[in-house]
């Protein structure tokens, strides 16, 4: 008699978008994303998602994303559960996330769960691989701007496993021969991707994840005189997360995790003569710690029950401008513009209850109490969510959804371009949260046959206390960032959708197309009247 050795299988089994009562989410399958055409040979997770029905680019070629009317700071975009603030490198042409060390995309548009909460108009998860833990593999690539490399394997074999990717520019090593001496105008960005996966039990699995990345523009100009003027500008995000997941039984499931995530940036001039010394330098970030319990529950078969809590401490940093200036007559050292840091925390805690009311009617009851305290303050917001999903054949389901939603901080942008001159601003006693509510309705059809989800939805959203720069503000001033913004906005966002998406066989990908409609309106902007909000786009068709 032979002795066999085991064998493990793992497949994620794809349910057709019609039996799920969730409407309004996309999932894009990783390896459709790195076989899509690439710019300049870099795959971009975000450039993908802009080819998604209800999805607006901003400037062509960039990364920004505006789903469903909503501006960039309305999109909680999540990367093994962390939030990230800025997503961009190279000015906006690329994003922060390279597809190598992706395992998983999902974007939801609507109709969110009551786990989800803070942001207005979508959330995109990214999850990161947890790594091979039978054998090492890798791979790796060297394109016409940047070359990547991405490892994994066993730790400890079937306990302990890795996963790490590391990616950078080379454009500055490549214009240097070709500038003249004394002068140098460079670029590079780069990022570091880290996670380990330890199995302690068929109950218990312990997740560590890491990710840094930072953009570095400088430009250099000495003269024959010696003397010498610097420029530059740097920004960079940095996140971690630690995460326990524990199987109490059966029926209940835990996930515990905390996390960490920084966002800053900084602007720097510097003039050097003989005896003389002047100097800038402009910062602004956002840094967050938090922490969170979820649990799944399932006490029989007509019920699936998720609830849980989170807090976080937020420290923003709106803007500060220093300059110092030294020579043998003076010394400066001084704020010129400084809006002060601001310390506040956000809290949470959410219940949702998953429903078999017959054998073709489900649908999502949930409730999301969310909390914030600033300035002493103590602000709250009750948001109901329901979702519901008719099956009218076997493949066949009508589907509805209506959400409310709150968000306790704003993003201030006076600009289109890529630069990450954006400003993350809390919500205060003077500048209230953002608030929306959405509702959608639609159509799910899946062909068994051609293995088609096909998808139609309707949809209608009302935004309340928006913000915008007024007219002629800045980023930089010497007042406090409150002065400088008009409040009370309103927004009106609705359209439709349609898609076609076929995620396996030699053929595979999707067709999309939005009929959509986006409007602003402020008291003292365009006087009063309503005016089509940025990259308003009637129809959007993309294969």
């Amino acid at each position: 008699i032979e002795q066999l050795q085991e064998v493990d299988v793992v497949a994620d089994k794809e349910r057709p978008q019609a039996e799920q009562t969730q409407m309004s989410q996309v999932d894009v399958p990783i390896d459709q994303i790195k076989k899509l055409p690439a710019l300049m040979g870099e795959i971009d997770v975000l450039k993908i998602i802009q080819l998604l029905p209800g999805v607006q680019s901003g400037n062509e070629g960039t990364s920004g994303i505006y789903v469903r009317g909503g501006s960039p700071d309305q999109n909680l975009i999540l990367m093994d559960g962390v939030p990230v603030y800025n997503v961009s490198h190279l000015f906006g042409f690329f994003s922060v996330f390279n597809a190598d060390a992706i395992k998983s995309v999902r974007l939801t548009k609507g109709g969110f769960p009551a786990r989800f909460g803070g942001r207005l108009s979508s959330v995109l998860e990214i999850d990161l691989k947890e790594g091979n833990m039978k054998k090492f593999a890798g791979e790796g690539s060297i394109g016409l701007i940047a070359s990547k490399l991405m490892l994994e394997g066993p730790i400890w074999k079937d306990k302990t496993s890795f996963a790490n990717s590391g990616r950078r520019t080379y454009v500055d090593a490549l214009i240097r021969p070709f500038q003249p001496p004394g002068e140098f105008i460079g670029y590079h960005f780069s990022d570091l991707t880290a996670k380990v996966n330890h199995k302690f039990s068929e109950r218990d699995r312990l997740y560590a994840s890491f990710y840094t990345g930072v953009d570095k523009f400088k430009s250099t100009f000495k003269d024959q005189n010696g003397d010498e003027s610097t420029s530059g500008l740097q920004w960079g995000n940095t996140t971690g997360a630690l995460r326990w997941n524990h199987l109490f039984n059966p029926r209940l499931f835990a996930n515990f995790a905390g996390t960490y995530s920084k966002y800053k940036f900084e602007i720097n001039s510097e003039e050097k003569f003989s005896n003389e010394t002047y100097s800038a330098r402009y910062f602004s970030g956002i840094e967050d710690f938090a922490a969170k319990a979820d649990f799944d529950y399932l006490p029989n078969t007509k019920h699936s029950i998720k609830f849980g809590a989170s807090v976080t401490h937020h420290t923003f940093t709106p803007g500060a401008l220093a300059y110092t200036e030294s020579s043998p007559w003076i010394n400066i050292d001084s704020l010129l513009a400084f809006s002060p840091k601001t310390n506040s925390v956000e809290m949470y805690t959410y219940v949702e209850d998953e429903i078999n009311l017959t054998n073709r009617l489900k649908a999502n009851f949930g409730l999301h109490y969310a909390g914030y305290v600033v300035d002493g303050r103590y602000f709250n917001s009750l948001q109901p969510r329901f979702a519901g999903r008719y099956l009218i054949t076997d493949e066949l389901s009508a589907k509805i959804s209506y959400a409310y939603m709150t968000q306790f901080i704003h993003l201030l942008s006076n600009t289109s371009t890529g630069l990450p001159t954006d400003l993350w601003v809390p919500a205060t006693a003077n500048i209230p949260a953002q608030q929306s509510q959405q509702v959608a309705a639609g159509l799910s059809k899946y062909f068994p046959a051609l293995k088609l989800d096909v998808s139609l939805e309707g949809y209608y959203k009302y935004m309340t206390n928006l913000i915008e720069y007024k007219e002629g503000a800045s980023f930089i001033s010497r007042s406090d960032w409150q002065t400088q913004v008009e409040t009370g906005g309103l927004g009106k966002a609705y359209g439709m959708e349609f898609l076609v998406q076929r995620k396996i066989g030699r053929v595979a990908g999707w067709v999309g197309y939005t009929l959509a409609w986006s409007k602003r309106q402020f008291e003292n902007l365009n006087e009063g009247e309503v005016y089509p909000y940025k990259y308003d786009r009637r129809h959007d068709i993309s294969v």
